[in-house]
């Protein structure tokens, strides 16, 4: 990618908004972008499974898990899953497991942490709606741009971004 966080936030100032919470890289790609597609679920991951087994045609898939760091909301079997179904990325405002297998694979992914549990399966959770993290509102069809710097959103396509 030609772009970098920093130089969209010095162009764009006010239209894009910086995620606040610190976020660790554990995919295999740095830098990725794309629209935004939202997930609210506290330790069940069935609603991340379910998405990610969606064609994700460049999307970001935004997770609110309530910054919960008992249960990890993606493992190596969905980090598998997203990046074969063109997923760009995904951000996860909790914890992910098998960190190094998730290292292997060509996919955006940042998250609070690691923890080793999984999720509970109990089918709760919310798909495409609002949700709010690190001091900023993110709705589905945002845009998302991560790299080693940060994280900022757009509530449309930057046009300075292939």
């Amino acid at each position: 990618m030609d772009w970098k966080t920093t130089d969209l936030c010095d162009t764009h100032g006010d239209a894009v908004r910086v995620l606040e919470e610190p976020l660790s890289d554990f995919g295999g790609r740095l830098a990725f972008c794309g629209p935004v597609h939202t997930i609210r679920a506290y330790e069940d991951n069935g609603k991340v499974r379910e998405a990610l087994s969606e064609a994700g045609q460049g999307r970001v898939l935004v997770v609110d898990a309530g910054g919960s760091m008992k249960r990890a909301m993606l493992g190596d079997e969905l980090g598998a899953l997203a990046e074969k179904n063109d997923w760009d990325g995904i951000l996860i405002f909790g914890c992910v497991r098998d960190s190094a297998a998730l290292a292997e694979l060509d996919l955006g992914i940042k998250a609070m942490g690691t923890c080793p549990r999984k999720t509970d399966k109990s089918g709760q959770g919310l798909r495409d709606i609002a949700i709010r993290i690190g001091g900023v509102d993110i709705v589905p069809g945002d845009y998302v741009y991560a790299d080693e710097d940060g994280v900022i959103l757009s509530s449309k396509r930057l046009p300075d971004v292939d």
